[in-house]
């Protein structure tokens, strides 16, 4: 969400949550043959590793907390993902791919970045929306889905929205059209049609 700020014009796009959790999406497989510590590399910038009740990492720093992700594949599992080439461990979630495909590179702070395009990021928050065991958690959701969508409408990329909802399985549109409706969002719905 933070990244969007500079894909949008100027003042366009606010977040609607505020967050210290940066979430790195890792795709598998792994192409790199090399390895690096991530752990050792960020200690001296002051992270420390930690871990959640399940055993995932996270690299905390006063200002931010990484967090890795990577796609579920199958049955699925509760357990950690060894990323052995970073030196850390990832949660795998479902709908990942979707994000992996779906994804643009742009420049922040003079970097290139690599995001999922905010259509894809909008849609998929959608999808989760409903997977959320907390109403205030599924509110949360929405509210950043329907937040980005809007903006992505009015700065002309309503045909990217209904681009990648077209490429999207039937049971995925479906709740994405069931969480609109339930919110109230005919406008969005339209783009969908």
């Amino acid at each position: 969400m933070y990244f969007y700020r500079d894909y949008f014009s100027a003042g366009s796009y606010q977040p609607t949550i505020r967050t210290r959790d940066i979430d790195f999406l890792v795709p598998l497989p792994i192409q790199s043959k090399s390895r690096v510590d991530l752990c050792e590399l960020l200690k001296n910038d002051g992270f420390i590793v930690t871990f959640n009740h399940s055993g995932y990492m996270r690299l905390e720093h006063p200002e931010i907390i990484i967090e890795f992700l990577v796609p579920e594949k199958g049955r699925g599992t509760d357990k950690p993902y060894p990323l052995p080439h970073l030196g850390v461990n990832a949660q795998a979630l479902r709908f990942l791919d979707f994000l992996v495909r779906n994804s643009i590179v742009m420049e922040s702070g003079g970097f290139p970045v690599r995001v999922p395009h905010p259509a894809a990021f909008g849609l998929h928050k959608l999808i989760i929306s409903k997977r959320r065991k907390t109403e205030e958690k599924s509110l949360k959701e929405r509210r950043e889905a329907v937040n980005v969508l809007h903006t992505l409408v009015d700065t002309g990329g309503s045909r990217e929205i209904q681009r990648i909802f077209d490429d999207m399985p039937v049971t995925w549109k479906k709740k994405i059209r069931e969480v609109l409706e339930e919110s109230d969002e005919k406008s969005l719905l339209g783009v969908l049609s």
